[in-house]
């Protein structure tokens, strides 16, 4: 008879733990922004494997997401930095800014977002970086109070970065960007992570883009599963093969585009880039 009692506790355990995390899936949400958008130029800056013959200029998003969940809000991203909208050039590099054209306004920064949505910088408990990229992690600084979820890896890429990405600090990696937030909490990471333990928010490690990407994994209210691949996939010609520059490894790279199409296949879960204009026109500005 104990050992029967003692089953059905556990029985009863898990399905009280199972309907506390069923009940959030109907109440999370994410909203798909942008810190304005990069453009208009050539498609082969990014992606330089593309044939001629497939060359177009482009104007894309930098896309951020808010995560509503019963127990917090989190940023996927933070964009870039809001010196940009008045003094790009004497904060990122003249060539970076030439070439890419940001086109980001106090309305459009993540505060700005944040603002629009009816929540403060001071809402927010936690922010995942997807990767310490001057237009991923460009306001991580205006976060003091949350907790800052990263790959370990990553941390130090930021230091210290792959010899060709730069390290005189005006690169695609930006000191600047992340001097103010030594001190911060750090969630470092290791692979993935359950954030809220229910399985609604996931941070997926994606690496191959930088050396510890992450993208996320968000099972909403409204739409389901979504998949957000951020920079481990930037754009349509990414997933026809034609894979983007500024790869620290194309093979590492090539398994965080095939791990995150096999997810979208077998779950039946859309797949959102993190930089392709159409799929941005499409379905931008609007929660999911």
């Amino acid at each position: 008879m104990k050992k029967l009692a003692v089953a059905v506790f556990i029985g009863l355990l898990g399905v009280m733990s199972f309907s506390a995390s069923a009940g959030h899936h109907g109440k999370v949400k994410a909203y798909w922004g942008t810190s304005g958008m990069f453009g208009p130029f050539d498609i082969r800056g990014l992606i330089p494997s593309l044939p001629e013959d497939k060359a177009r200029d482009i104007t894309i998003p930098i896309s951020m997401w808010v995560i509503d969940h019963p127990k917090g809000i989190v940023v996927y991203d933070t964009g870039n930095n809001v010196e940009v909208e008045d003094n790009c050039k004497n904060y990122w590099s003249p060539g970076l800014c030439d070439f890419l054209k940001p086109s980001q306004t106090k309305e459009t920064n993540i505060g700005g977002l944040l603002k629009k949505l009816g929540y403060t910088v001071a809402d927010v408990k936690a922010v995942v970086s997807s990767h310490a990229h001057l237009d991923h992690a460009g306001n991580i600084e205006m976060f003091p109070n949350a907790i800052h979820i990263f790959q370990k890896k990553e941390l130090y890429q930021g230091w210290w970065p792959e010899k060709f990405q730069g390290r005189d600090g005006k690169g695609p990696f930006v000191l600047a960007d992340l001097d103010n937030a030594r001190d911060f909490n750090y969630l470092e990471l290791e692979g993935d992570y359950d954030i809220f333990g229910d399985g609604t928010v996931q941070v997926l490690s994606t690496p191959g883009h930088t050396l510890g990407h992450q993208s996320m994994r968000v099972t909403t209210g409204k739409s389901g599963v979504i998949i957000l691949a951020q920079d481990a996939i930037w754009m349509q010609e990414n997933l026809d093969g034609y894979p983007a520059g500024l790869n620290y490894s194309v093979q590492d790279y090539n398994k965080s585009v095939t791990r995150l199409k096999m997810m979208r296949d077998l779950q039946g879960a859309p797949l959102y880039m993190g930089h392709d204009g159409a799929q941005w026109e499409a379905g931008g500005n609007q929660w999911y």
